[in-house]
């Protein structure tokens, strides 16, 4: 093979980096995708920064193959509901309805998108407000909780501690908190103690039980 000129050099870099630029971007737009159940397949548009950090496919997959991974009814609870993946995720596999709750104005606009893609909007309510607030308006009992606060620890152990106090645990909850593998949750927190705990990559899944 002859040499190649500086120009046709110059043009196979260009080209190499567009085509990857464009994946990239690609990757970007296809987003995530529900796992399994009735929304199986269908697209999640994400949105991560400071204050969301979305649970990738594969650890969604996992978290699901740790607790069910498929529901008959039952009443879903997200208080750091981010994109509202894992609770839009757990509807899909069987849960009846889900309360996500979320403060940050650009992640509410992506949950609503999110839960409009399902065509059964009706069995999610967004509560845009912080955590803290939500949790004096929630009434009735939930059987699956989502935990993924920004400051891990101690705002998980608050927010369960309450859960208890204001009796918004059903007797068969799950409560799956989701934290940076570093983090160390107690054993037990009120009533609640853990069940099962892995890590995936960076992540770390701790689910409380009754």
């Amino acid at each position: 093979m002859g040499r190649q000129s500086k120009s046709e050099l110059d043009k196979l870099r260009t080209a190499v980096r567009l085509s990857f630029s464009f994946n990239k971007l690609f990757d970007i737009i296809l987003g995530m995708r529900i796992v399994s159940g009735k929304y199986g397949g269908r697209p999640l548009k994400t949105l991560e920064g400071k204050t969301t950090r979305p649970t990738s496919d594969k650890v969604r997959g996992a978290i699901f193959n740790m607790i069910g991974p498929y529901f008959d009814g039952g009443r879903v609870l997200d208080l750091f509901a981010g994109s509202g993946g894992l609770s839009i995720e757990a509807v899909s596999r069987g849960m009846e309805s889900a309360v996500l709750v979320e403060r940050d104005r650009k992640a509410q606009a992506i949950v609503q998108e999110n839960i409009r893609m399902t065509k059964e909007e009706s069995r999610f309510q967004l509560l845009k407000m912080e955590a803290n607030h939500a949790l004096g308006q929630l009434d009735g009992q939930f059987d699956l909780v989502f935990l993924d606060p920004p400051y891990a620890k101690e705002e998980i152990v608050a927010n369960i501690e309450e859960f208890c106090q204001r009796q918004l645990l059903s007797q068969d909850v799950m409560v799956v908190c989701e934290t940076d593998k570093s983090v160390e949750l107690p054993e037990e927190i009120a009533e609640l103690g853990i069940w099962k705990q892995k890590t995936y990559g960076i992540s770390k899944v701790t689910v409380y039980v009754r």
